[in-house]
């Protein structure tokens, strides 16, 4: 792991993409059959508005450092990361939870999670995604990847995604004025 991604420049815009593979065949009378793998993956689009390249370059060689695809670091997704409901309070995990599940019974949260909304657990390095409100019970997807027991916390405000970058290759095309004409990152979820 590498650090953070910078939070400065922030992008203009982020697109947050789920990614849940199956498997689908279609038999010769039509009969549609579909399984899951069971797994799921987030990816983020960050676009940068034109800026100088002195404003660009420490997060240009954040970039640098991360070698390509080889190194994971945290991001924080703006405005995403962090719930859209009411939720305050420190949340844990009420009772034990079996890898496989997606009902989650949790202590400690005054208001609402909001369906939407982005978590993680404590010791999980995968951040999973809120079907419905929540107020005792959080309900995810994907399904757990490993169990849960009794005190572990819930993070939904400012929840880090481990990532790493989506392709070996970053371009910056800067225009005779000396900014760059924008630029974009393209980061994937890793465990």
């Amino acid at each position: 792991m590498s650090g953070t991604y910078p939070a400065s420049p922030a992008p203009a815009s982020i697109s947050r993409t789920s990614f849940t593979p199956t498997m689908i065949s279609v038999a010769h009378s039509l009969k549609r059959q579909v399984r899951t793998r069971g797994s799921q993956q987030w990816s983020f689009a960050l676009k940068y508005a034109p800026m100088r390249r002195a404003i660009l370059a420490p997060l240009e060689a954040f970039l640098a450092a991360q070698r390509g695809q080889y190194s994971t670091f945290l991001f924080v997704p703006p405005i995403l990361g962090s719930t859209s409901g009411s939720a305050t309070g420190t949340v844990t995990i009420d009772g034990v939870h079996a890898a496989g599940v997606n009902s989650i019974a949790i202590l400690g949260l005054t208001g609402t999670l909001k369906a939407g909304d982005m978590i993680k657990f404590a010791g999980h390095s995968k951040v999973y995604f809120l079907t419905a409100d929540a107020t005792t019970t959080m309900t995810i997807e994907p399904p757990l990847l490993s169990a849960l027991t009794t005190g572990e916390a819930v993070s939904y405000n400012s929840v880090p995604v481990t990532c790493a970058l989506a392709s070996d290759t970053l371009t910056m095309t800067l225009n005779p004025a000396n900014l760059t004409d924008g630029f974009e990152v393209n980061l994937v979820e890793v465990l």
